[in-house]
């Protein structure tokens, strides 16, 4: 190892790269060479169940209706539920030049592993090692073509595939997903944290199931408590946060895959910010 060394993956020039302790390692991934993507959004939750699947097919399908190229990458192997919010039923197929996704009817480009699962309820038991090598063959031998955004819809915590994620792919920004219980402001802080550990910028928060308005009286009912994601946010220094009321009808549009009926106005916030990023 040399004496003065910046460790900071310059090392291609250094005589001492081949032996050197302080090197370290490039998990980066790399598009083929028929995909090109201008931003990779990743949509992230601290606990399961509180609508990441579903915020992450809404801001596609948000982005989509903008003329955009959007892309779907469902990380969450263990649990994938975007194709079923699309209706997408077919499998994806295979040429010399990598795997095709499907697309789902308005034109978003999904990958998932129930795309290439014999039966969509086949359960996946695999180890940590093998899922996040299958998100990278996911990101790397899918035939995306040219995409303005890819979003990656993240299993629930802070394990094995969100590590992958951040290390391994080009990641522009990172959404995290909650509900208003008092539990979750610890967990949302943790997704938060991890965040930052890796040098990635969480743009935005959003807050489903943060209330629900009566059409009867027309005022707004905190069903799950108050809402502390405020705090947060001012805690983390983030400026964008979202806050989704309960729907019985967003759910039903998710459960029938016509996610891309969903018009979602609350929304627009995230939406505007990420128009200007491109």
């Amino acid at each position: 190892m040399p004496e003065k060394c910046d460790n900071d993956y310059n090392c291609s020039s250094c005589g001492h790269s081949s032996d050197c302790q302080a090197k370290k390692n490039d998990f980066r991934a790399h598009l083929n060479d028929y995909s090109t993507c201008k931003k990779v959004y990743v949509v992230m939750s601290g606990k399961g169940g509180v609508g990441k699947s579903m915020v992450t097919s809404l801001l596609a399908s948000q982005m989509n209706k903008l003329g955009y190229r959007v892309g779907i990458l469902d990380a969450d192997i263990t649990g994938p539920s975007i194709p079923k919010a699309f209706g997408i039923t077919t499998k994806a197929k295979g040429s010399e030049i990598g795997i095709h996704p499907e697309i789902s009817r308005d034109g978003v480009e999904v990958m998932s592993i129930n795309l290439v699962l014999e039966n969509e309820t086949d359960p996946v038991i695999w180890r940590g090692p093998v899922i996040s090598g299958v998100i990278k063959q996911f990101y790397e031998e899918t035939v995306w073509g040219d995409l303005d955004f890819m979003f990656v819809d993240m299993p629930p915590g802070t394990g094995d595939v969100p590590l992958t994620v951040f290390q391994s792919l080009p990641v522009d920004g990172i959404i995290v997903v909650t509900s208003p219980q008092e539990l979750v402001s610890m967990i949302v802080n943790k997704a938060v944290k991890m965040a930052k550990m890796m040098n990635k910028d969480v743009v935005g928060l959003v807050e489903n199931l943060s209330y629900f308005h009566c059409p009867d009286n027309n005022k707004d009912y905190k069903i799950f408590g108050d809402s502390h994601i405020d705090e947060v946010a001012k805690e983390a220094n983030i400026n964008l946060v979202t806050k989704l009321p309960i729907n019985p009808e967003l759910a039903n549009l998710q459960d029938n895959g016509l996610i891309e009926d969903a018009e979602v106005k609350e929304l627009e916030g995230l939406v505007n910010y990420l128009k200007s990023q491109i």
